[in-house]
């Protein structure tokens, strides 16, 4: 029986009944030397939906025929026009979006609204081994206030033997350090491991103590569901290009929960900061706008920014809610083939669909040069130092198929 369901046939029977097969033609799909290849990679960069080329020659038509008109006429309030999609995808209302800089940039400025060191509560919590560059943000943000990190920085680790953090683990990090901490800041999920982290508990955790809490949803968004709003989280921020497939070098995305909308603390502005009515009135004293957009600085970058246009709108077409749904059945699917066709190997993130999104994460030794072999092999997929291999089977336009096919290689690899 376990043969019949790891067999093509069986895969291909998976491709024909999945409710989101059409989306695929909506992509185009990278080919090599004239070949498809299996792209696995959309946790590192979502492939180009079709239309884009439409989206961006419709603004460069707009500047050649309007020049600078074209600002009023279209670009003035351009994000606008993206912000209800991320409603459904981050869980929250428009007015507490805004799309913005990059993702890294993004969390700086929001570190200057909401970390705020005193002399009683100063600390910052991240995840151990948390993406570069968010460590380096969080280091230069405690030193940038004349602190020490060694002093400063709470970083939840494993227990030995592990790889992934247990939530309980996080819970009593933050009541035990609670008097001290100003600020968690938690991947939603772990780039490495591919773990989701209990992310309403976390921030209910870091209200009781009375600290901010911010997420960096660069590897949620558009993967996992979100609730932000809800969740009662301070603020968050996460890149555009992954999941969502809106472009390398697309605009970040922020949410301020509107409860902060009235924020009269510390943050760095510029012109797109003031509302939008008084701008132009050029006042030496800035009008904030009270929304999200009020961390704005700089007007939109058009060219940029277009591409969202075709990114969100496949995904409020097919939902989250289905987009979660197969993704749990694709993962798993390729997890179970894994396991049976690959016992020696061994997948760091959790089997539990609720603790994941669509990534797979496993040890493999002499792993750099199986990720080398896997490429001359056509397969896109991701190596991660020291030794771990990141697969990322899409829903919006990975298949079954593709899934038994890479196991299939990948066997052949290591035989």
């Amino acid at each position: 029986m376990m043969g019949e369901l790891f067999s093509k046939d069986y895969a291909n029977q998976l491709d024909e009944n999945n409710p989101l097969k059409y989306i695929r033609d909506r992509f185009h799909l990278p080919k090599k030397d004239g070949k498809p290849v299996l792209y696995f990679s959309g946790n590192s960069l979502g492939l180009q939906p079709k239309g884009v080329s439409n989206s961006l020659l419709e603004e460069a038509n707009n500047w050649a025929k309007k020049g600078a008109d074209g600002y009023f006429s279209d670009w003035i309030n351009f994000h606008e026009r993206f912000l209800g999609h991320f409603e459904p995808i981050i869980g929250g209302q428009s007015h507490e979006f805004m799309v913005m800089n990059a993702l890294t940039v993004n969390l700086h400025l929001l570190m200057v609204s909401f970390y705020r060191p005193t002399k009683m509560k100063y600390k910052i919590i991240i995840e151990g081994g948390a993406f570069p560059s968010d460590q380096y943000a969080v280091k230069s943000q405690i030193e940038f206030h004349g602190l020490d990190p060694n002093d400063t920085l709470i970083e939840l680790k494993p227990k030995e033997g592990e790889y992934c953090l247990s939530t309980d683990d996080i819970l009593k990090t933050i009541e035990l350090n609670g008097e001290s901490t100003a600020l968690i800041m938690l991947g939603g999920v772990n780039y490495y491991t591919g773990q989701k982290y209990d992310m309403e508990i976390i921030a209910e955790a870091g209200k009781k103590v009375g600290a901010f809490v911010g997420y960096d949803l660069a590897h949620a968004a558009g993967n996992v569901s979100l609730n932000m709003h809800d969740w009662n989280v301070d603020f968050a921020a996460w890149c555009n290009y992954k999941y969502l497939n809106c472009g390398p070098g697309a605009p970040s995305g922020i949410f301020v929960h509107e409860k902060h909308h009235k924020w009269e603390g510390a943050r760095f502005a510029g012109w797109w900061s003031n509302k939008i009515d008084t701008r132009f009135k050029m006042d030496p004293n800035l009008d904030p706008i009270q929304n999200a957009a009020g961390w704005g600085i700089s007007n939109s970058p058009i060219f940029s920014m277009a591409p969202l246009k075709n990114g969100l709108e496949i995904y409020r077409e097919v939902g989250m809610s289905r987009f979660v749904e197969v993704s749990h059945q694709l993962t798993g699917y390729l997890e179970s083939i894994i396991r049976s066709e690959l016992p020696q190997m061994s997948i760091i993130t959790p089997n539990n669909p609720s603790e994941r999104g669509c990534q797979i994460s496993m040890m493999v030794e002499n792993g750099k040069s199986v990720y080398e072999a896997l490429v001359n092999k056509n397969i896109v997929c991701d190596w991660r130092e020291p030794n771990v291999l990141r697969i990322a089977p899409t829903p919006l336009y990975n298949t079954y198929s593709e899934a038994f096919k890479f196991v299939q290689i990948l066997k052949n690899i290591l035989n």
